[in-house]
């Protein structure tokens, strides 16, 4: 949709992923560890930024310098990346990031809190959904063809710890904005859900001009 749109792409969900992986390097965060108060000390080490792969056509992201595109994809990363996001200092670090990108419009942004909190007067709101077997499904086929070692079961439990976890934690928690368009993708293929999605953005640009 940016592509088309000619918009700038930002994954929020990465950045998330992207800390973790940092934690997880220095020991911060695992199974039975969280290590808060050092990690947020180390906030300030933290570089973060998109590169676009002209080649593969979307933005990767880099960690101090280093392409972690890859790491940051793991079904162990996953499993961990709901404590880190937890954390009321990393979500306003990356909040505030996020808002700048989106300074001069053109956007499209996706996360878990970018209609509630990050852009709570977006032109467009959009709240994705679809069953958690659907999305484990997509998620376990995304998987194996990057070549990581995962069961489908443990890719649902996954899906369902972190949307149970991102729900209901106290710093901005999963909930659908007020104005915000439902919309169940369960049983769309990726070219119904562009077609339709962009005649939303058509119609809220036709309003806005």
């Amino acid at each position: 949709m940016a592509n088309e749109l000619g918009y700038l792409y930002v994954d929020t969900g990465a950045m998330y992923r992207a800390v973790t992986l940092y934690a997880m390097q220095l020991g911060y965060v695992g199974t039975e560890i969280l290590e808060k108060e050092n990690l947020i000390k180390s906030l300030g080490n933290i570089d973060l930024k998109f590169k676009y792969n002209e080649k593969l056509k979307f933005s990767e992201m880099y960690l101090n310098g280093i392409n972690i595109e890859k790491e940051i994809r793991t079904i162990e990363l996953s499993k961990l990346v709901s404590k880190v996001s937890a954390i009321s200092e990393v979500r306003k670090k990356l909040v505030e990031q996020q808002q700048k990108m989106g300074e001069d419009k053109g956007i499209v942004m996706d996360g878990r809190d970018i209609g509630t909190v990050v852009f709570p007067k977006a032109e467009l709101k959009l709240f994705m959904t679809a069953s958690p077997e659907k999305r484990a499904i997509r998620r376990y086929k995304e998987l194996l063809e990057k070549g990581h070692d995962v069961s489908y079961e443990e890719v649902l439990e996954n899906v369902q710890q972190r949307d149970h976890l991102d729900s209901t934690r106290e710093d901005s928690p999963l909930v659908k904005a007020e104005d915000a368009i439902e919309f169940d993708n369960s049983d769309m293929g990726l070219k119904e859900q562009f077609d339709r999605i962009y005649q939303l953005v058509l119609i809220k640009q036709k309003g806005l001009k």
